[in-house]
């Protein structure tokens, strides 16, 4: 059995599908969805149309404050594991949650994640050119990352206390554990949107390298593995694939000045949030 937890922030437009693909799964002692700094009528429609989930309305808008206060009423109530940790505005596959705990058991894996289906019909042709030659990366590829989700065993959970005040908590978490300790369970899908525009797209992905710069510049990531795939992009650029991954590249690379810039004054940091996709 498991323990569901879903943070919210002002996600009153996907909370319903995102709770509808979780609710009648098999395999789930608690689905508890912290409710934090919402300004909307999240709260409202998880009291209202799940009962059966329990829903705590949070003042201060933080996801690891939420998370932490999440994990603690999931402590009161008799926590279970795996700990599914499931983005408000994603869904889960047919028997998810059953599929992955199963996978889980007598695993090496301790750190999961279902398998990401990035949706970009509603994108951009950048948008899409970029997830075209993203998704392909090796380190991608490995596991965890582009999830949006991520899944903890009970052993696993071990590894660190507390969620910390960061602003990545996926990256986090994964630097909690190596390479070969994580992957992504077959069988069993996540299904994200992806930002409608370049622009939004730009927002997020400046977010999430802020973060793990944070994470490093913080030293709240004991496990650093290298991430290599300068090979990778040097034989798609003298490839038919040239003009994807030259965009591929620009977008990076404006990606990477925007987060060294925010990064000077981390400490006024605004949460940047797509919003296109909702």
């Amino acid at each position: 059995m498991a323990t569901v937890i879903v943070p919210a922030h002002n996600e009153a437009s996907v909370i319903e599908e995102c709770l509808n693909s979780i609710v009648n799964q098999d395999g789930i002692d608690h689905i508890i969805v912290p409710c934090n700094g919402c300004t909307d009528n999240t709260v409202e429609i998880v009291k209202s149309k799940f009962p059966n989930v329990v829903c705590l309305d949070i003042e201060k808008p933080s996801k690891t404050n939420a998370l932490n206060l999440g994990e603690a009423k999931a402590k009161e109530l008799g926590i279970s594991y795996p700990i599914f940790y499931i983005d408000a505005d994603t869904q889960l596959s047919e028997n998810c949650i059953s599929h992955i705990t199963q996978a889980l058991e007598n695993s090496d894996t301790q750190l999961a994640a279902p398998t990401p289906i990035i949706d970009t019909r509603q994108s951009s042709w950048l948008v899409q050119t970029y997830y075209r030659v993203w998704t392909q990366l090796p380190y991608i590829k490995e596991g965890v990352i582009a999830t949006c989700s991520f899944i903890v065993t009970k052993k696993g959970r071990q590894r660190f206390n507390v969620f910390a005040d960061v602003i990545g908590d996926d990256g986090f978490i994964r630097c909690h554990f190596k390479n070969k300790e994580i992957a992504n369970i077959k069988g069993a899908e996540i299904y994200i949107t992806a930002p409608r525009d370049i622009f939004s797209l730009i927002k997020i992905k400046t977010r999430a390298r802020l973060g793990n710069m944070e994470l490093i510049a913080r030293k709240k990531c004991p496990i650093q593995e290298a991430k290599s795939y300068g090979n990778v992009m040097k034989s798609r650029i003298f490839s038919k694939e040239f003009i994807p991954t030259s965009i591929y590249i620009l977008i990076a690379l404006i990606i990477r000045v925007r987060a060294n810039k925010q990064f000077k004054n981390l400490n006024n940091y605004q949460w940047e949030k797509d919003t296109s996709s909702r």
